[in-house]
């Protein structure tokens, strides 16, 4: 669960958000009476329930309402909220007051409904939600109250860690195990069914199967189907009648049951319907083979919809099962779940990094692909930060860790990818509103279309009343409705997620592919965010070695970035530098410093002017280095110019790249920085970007982006530090650099986990992709349902003379919905767009 501030009445005023599994919903109607209900509970701010993912989301007021209230109003729904039992064998408990204190430690975790603790038996058995809390999270909750937890038991299995995506796939391969074996047995009966239907003139020519007997025998296979394959739909009939409303089910269970009956009557008294004498057909074939078809296209559907969730399973499967610790001097390999911060892991080559830390010894090279999308190992020595479930190739390192459980970049992913598959963007608006109001429609225009043909159709009417009844029912879809737009959310989101691009919601990832103009913030987004020294131009009398000895030593213990840089490069050429004597920083000019008994000045050009230093021609040269963006530092050596140091904030190797295919997809790009104009553009001219919004102090950055927005522009906003916060919240789309800080991923809609710019590409893409993919899926749900119904009505038999079967109304039903997820399918085929 998370917090969130509420900015209405009272301010101070918390509210919590939880993501609760719903089970037993079959359309897109029963998410639709789900939000309702949720909605209607006192204290509940805001309630979305996604179809496809088989969640709910609650904003609630913890104070006005309990998170058993939301379960216990969802059972009452008549759908179920999974949650897990646990039972806790606690030690140390003395008295009566133990047990309230583990009681009060055990309910104080968000996603616990309930906790009671027997003293006699010393045991806590809690209720609670595996995806908002785990059972570590649990021990350590008794534990920090002062008692000691033994062993963890669900059931009669011990488990060290609740393991939540393994208990989902068992049981969606018990569900697809059930499904194929309700459609396989329904299938052997409907086969004698048919061939009893279709041939029973040859039957009773060959056979002497009389008219009666045929009927009976049709009877006694279609009522297992009907009743046992069929029992679902009765089942969620029931609990929505119960609830005065319908589903899906509804229309199952009211099209094949008039089948089923009908044909119960012209079995057994089929007086009551006869007319004028004549012979009346049975229609066990229509009810038993809708139940197949339905049932068949029930089981694609629940395999396909596995398949959304891959890239979450995927994830999650990254993280290795131990770490090796060093502990006492020794090298132990334990459980990751027991790795805390500030353990020191060993990582050998091959190996995969358990948690998030930093490198203390060693050097090494690590592949982030799996995590960034970067597909070059990445150079790792000391002080550098690794990630979690990256690949270690080449030599052995040990690191600190720092972020652990939930707290690692790994979960961090995992929890944004499992949130935004859970929103809904604005374009499936309009589809729950239709989806609260479709059975009931649907069921009005088949007793509208009863009774038209039943009075103004042919002879016979009654039966062409009654398929046509029955095929309206059957034919209409809500589950294509549905399922449209949230399963390719789902795959949307963890194909981002396999790209390095987490994307924090449905409305984000809609709205990126509108954007017409990209604002890139310079430094750390453009650029490296790290000046290094470009250029060293010796004077008369020096060398370049010489030159940048003196700098360097006069820079050492500076913390001014160009300094820094200066000393850097001095390192990195492995020179020896002086001690510095009578240091003095001249804000805004320079420094001044003694190197070995000489006075030395590195500064600007009017340091330089200001001590009278003539500057022996480097001023053509200077001019010519802030022409290209570079900043131009003079150094002086006791009254005379030594020479002339460039250094500049390096571009990102494939900035450029970036904004050649940002333009081929008719996006103007603008950098924005506080750098001076000249600078800007000439950074500008060399990845050719459009133009250029130069000297902009941090603070303006917000207000440059809503004038852009005034212009009727969709603006993404791309940057990194905590200066570029409000600009990334103000624009359509914020775009954080997931090298930068925490506050600016924050703010953002879309992080990118590595620092290459080509995400920002590949995030628009992919929104092109999936907002293109849903609109197909859409198209087809409204276009099959408007079409269909009345087809199935049977508006084209006075032009035609066509009818639709109830039977054909049940295949096209059927293989609808698996049609829109397997169409969602197609978006784990998409890739990068390449320049």
């Amino acid at each position: 669960m998370e917090k969130y501030v509420v900015e209405s009445k009272n301010p101070e005023k918390e509210l919590m958000r939880i993501d609760l599994p719903i089970s037993g919903m079959s359309c897109a109607s029963c998410a639709a009476r789900i939000e309702k209900g949720l909605s209607a509970v006192q204290g509940v701010s805001k309630a979305t329930v996604n179809f496809a993912a088989e969640k709910a989301t609650v904003v609630f007021h913890p104070d006005q309402t309990a998170l058993s209230q939301l379960i216990d109003k969802v059972k009452d729904l008549g759908y179920g909220a999974n949650s897990e039992k646990v039972i806790l064998p606690v030690q140390g408990m003395t008295c009566a007051s133990c047990v309230n204190k583990v009681e009060k430690a055990l309910k104080s975790q968000k996603g616990v409904i309930q906790a009671s603790v027997n003293f006699a038996t010393e045991r806590a058995t809690v209720e609670y939600i595996p995806e908002e809390v785990s059972i570590r999270d649990l021990k350590k909750a008794v534990q920090d109250a002062g008692y000691q937890v033994l062993e963890v038991k669900v059931g009669e299995s011990t488990l060290r860690e609740e393991d939540i995506v393994e208990r989902e796939r068992l049981a969606r391969e018990a569900e697809l195990s059930r499904l194929r074996w309700k459609f396989v047995s329904g299938a052997i009966l409907l086969v004698p069914i048919l061939i009893l239907m279709y041939g029973a003139s040859l039957l009773e020519k060959w056979l002497g199967l009389s008219r009666g007997m045929n009927f009976f025998i049709q009877f006694l296979l279609a009522t297992p189907v009907q009743f046992w394959a069929g029992w679902q739909f009765y089942a969620g009939f029931w609990k929505a009648a119960r609830h005065k409303t319908s589903d899906m089910n509804t229309l199952i269970a009211i099209g094949t049951s008039a089948a089923y009956l009908y044909s119960l009557i012209v079995t057994f008294v089929p007086h009551l319907i006869m007319v004028r004498g004549l012979m009346i057909d049975v229609y066990f074939d229509t009810s038993a083979a809708i139940i197949v078809l339905i049932l068949l296209g029930r089981f694609l559907e629940a395999r396909a919809k596995g398949k959304t969730s891959e890239a979450i399973k995927k994830l999650i499967g990254l993280s290795p099962k131990t770490a090796r610790v060093i502990r006492n001097g020794h090298e132990v390999d334990v459980p990751i779940e027991e790795v805390i911060p500030g353990d020191l892991v060993v990582v050998r080559p091959g190996e995969k990094v358990p948690v998030d830390g930093v490198v203390r010894e060693g050097y090494s090279s690590v592949d982030e692909s799996m995590v960034t999308g970067e597909s070059l190992p990445v150079e790792k020595k000391s002080g550098d930060s690794v990630i979690g479930a990256t690949i270690n190739k080449t030599g052995t390192f040990k690191f600190e860790a720092t972020k652990v459980g939930k707290n690692t970049v790994l979960s961090q992913i995992v929890r944004l990818v499992q949130e935004a598959q859970g929103s809904k963007p604005p374009i499936a608006r309009l589809v729950d509103i239709i989806a609260s109001y479709f059975v009931p429609v649907v069921i009005l225009i088949a007793i509208i279309t009863f009774v038209v043909w039943y009075f103004l159709g042919p002879h016979p009417a009654l039966t062409y009343a009654f398929l046509n009844f029955v095929a309206v029912l059957i034919i209409a879809c809500p589950c294509a409705l549905g399922l449209a737009t949230p399963t390719s959310i789902m795959v949307g989101t963890g194909k981002g997620a396999e790209n390095g691009i987490l994307i924090r919601g449905a409305e984000a990832l809609e709205t990126a592919h509108q954007l017409n103009t990209i604002v890139l913030d310079k430094t750390g987004t453009l650029t490296r965010g790290e000046p290094s020294v470009t250029d060293v131009i010796e004077s008369e009398g020096f060398t370049k070695r010489e030159i940048l000895i003196l700098a360097a030593s006069a820079e050492k213990g500076s913390e001014h970035p160009l300094g820094e840089a200066i000393v850097t490069k001095a390192k990195e050429d492995q020179l020896t530098l002086l001690d510095p004597k009578n240091f003095q920083a001249i804000v805004g000019y320079g420094i001044e410093a003694t190197i070995d008994s000489r006075e030395v000045l590195l500064g600007n050009l009017r340091l330089m002017e200001e001590r009278k230093v003539r500057l022996n021609g480097l001023l053509g040269k200077a001019e010519e280095l802030s022409g290209e963006g570079k900043t131009p530092m003079f150094l002086a050596v006791d009254g005379k110019t030594a020479g002339l140091i460039g250094v500049a904030d390096t571009l990102k190797e494939n900035s450029k790249e970036a904004v050649g295919i940002l333009h081929s997809m008719g996006i103007e790009v603008i950098m924005i920085t506080g750098d001076n104009r000249r600078t800007a553009e000439a950074i500008a001219k060399q990845i050719g970007i459009d133009r250029t919004l130069s000297e902009v102090l941090p603070e303006g950055k917000a207000n440059e982006v809503k004038k852009l927005q005034a212009q009727g522009r969709k603006v993404g906003m791309v940057g990194d530090g905590i200066n570029d916060a409000p600009a990334l919240a103000q624009a359509d789309v914020g775009i954080a650099i997931g090298t930068g800080t925490d506050v600016a991923m924050e703010s953002s809609d879309i992080t990118l986990i590595g620092g290459d710019l080509r995400g920002v590409v590949t995030a628009i893409a992919l929104s092109k992709a999936t907002i293109r993919n849903i609109k197909q899926n859409l198209f087809w749900a409204f276009a099959y349902n408007t079409l269909l119904i009345p087809m199935a009505a049977g508006v084209l038999f006075p032009f035609f003379g066509i009818l639709l079967h109830p039977i054909f109304a049940a295949g096209a039903m059927a293989f609808s919905s698996v049609t829109v997820v397997s169409n969602a399918l197609r978006l784990r085929r998409f890739k990068p767009p390449m320049n």
